[in-house]
């Protein structure tokens, strides 16, 4: 049997669930979760296997009214990784719904040519005559080939959107060995981790404008990996917000951290944190985003 290759783009608003799905259609984490928007900033793919068939998942920033650069940047991203693909998967929160950001968005879907699948996610949460309404109106606005009831969460639908997608797949090799299941470097992985868990452990305290760079990352002669991390914040006052009393907020956030990246790289891991003062990171560090897997956007 002949094997098949495609790249799928997933997009949708902010905070949609479009980690959560890559996640579950991929059978393990390569993307951040947070509930605060606009956490996935690199274009980190998930490659999920089924069969003989590989789908490529271009895991795209929340598509929203970009205003300054780092924003700017995550939109292009986000299109970016649409364009070459075969086939574009809209996921759209079916409880939320985020209308003034989904609205745009369906405008730019609608004369695109790819082939266009409407994922309904968190159908555990919405009434069935709600989900079907909303089904409804949403492809009298764009031609969407097929619709699909999911909650990435608890993973109900997602495996027949995996084989619908896995169907839709052009024949061809295989871009990527059969054990990877993200293009991400493990560099860019980690401080995607650590980033998480500022999100999820300050919740509001901590604005938008903070990044995790990496500094080093080095396999040592007994089988463990050091790990050390920049947390780039904008304003000198957020600093004791992230180091906490006594250094325990920072101290809890590597601690979450390493746990999860231990796991995740099947090896003992050494990480050590410290925070960085840079006003105006957003607007000026190229090389930032390069780390990101951003373009330079002006």
């Amino acid at each position: 049997m002949s094997r098949t290759c495609g790249l799928v783009a997933v997009i949708g608003a902010p905070n949609a669930g479009k980690s959560t799905l890559v996640n579950a259609l991929v059978g393990q984490k390569v993307a951040i979760t947070s509930s605060k928007a606009q956490t996935t900033r690199a274009r980190l793919l998930g490659v999920a296997l089924t069969g003989e068939t590989q789908i490529i998942l271009a895991d795209t920033p929340g598509i929203f009214a970009p205003r300054r650069r780092l924003d700017r940047a995550m939109v292009a991203a986000a299109w970016e990784g649409a364009q070459e693909a075969d086939a574009i998967v809209l996921v759209v929160d079916a409880v939320k719904q985020r209308r003034h950001e989904l609205e745009p968005l369906l405008e730019s879907l609608k004369d695109r040519p790819e082939r266009k699948l409407l994922a309904l996610n968190k159908v555990d949460a919405s009434p069935k005559e709600a989900l079907l309404a909303l089904a409804h109106e949403l492809g009298k606005k764009v031609n969407f080939a097929e619709v699909f009831f999911i909650s990435a969460l608890t993973g109900d639908g997602v495996d027949e959107l995996k084989a619908h997608l896995a169907a839709l797949m052009p024949e061809g090799p295989w871009l990527y060995p059969e054990d990877q299941v993200s293009d991400a470097s493990e560099r860019l992985l980690a401080c995607e981790i650590t980033r998480e868990q500022l999100y999820s452990q300050l919740h509001q305290e901590l604005p938008y404008d903070s990044a995790v760079r990496p500094e080093s990352y080095t396999q040592r002669k007994d089988g463990s990996v050091e790990i050390r991390q920049q947390i780039v914040i904008a304003h000198a006052s957020q600093k004791p917000i992230v180091l906490g009393k006594g250094g325990s907020r920072i101290k809890a956030i590597g601690e979450a951290a390493r746990l999860e990246l231990t796991e995740l790289l099947g090896q003992k891991v050494h990480l050590f944190l410290h925070v960085k003062v840079e006003e105006g990171w957003a607007e000026a560090a190229r090389d930032l985003y390069e780390d990101m897997g951003l373009d330079w956007v002006k």
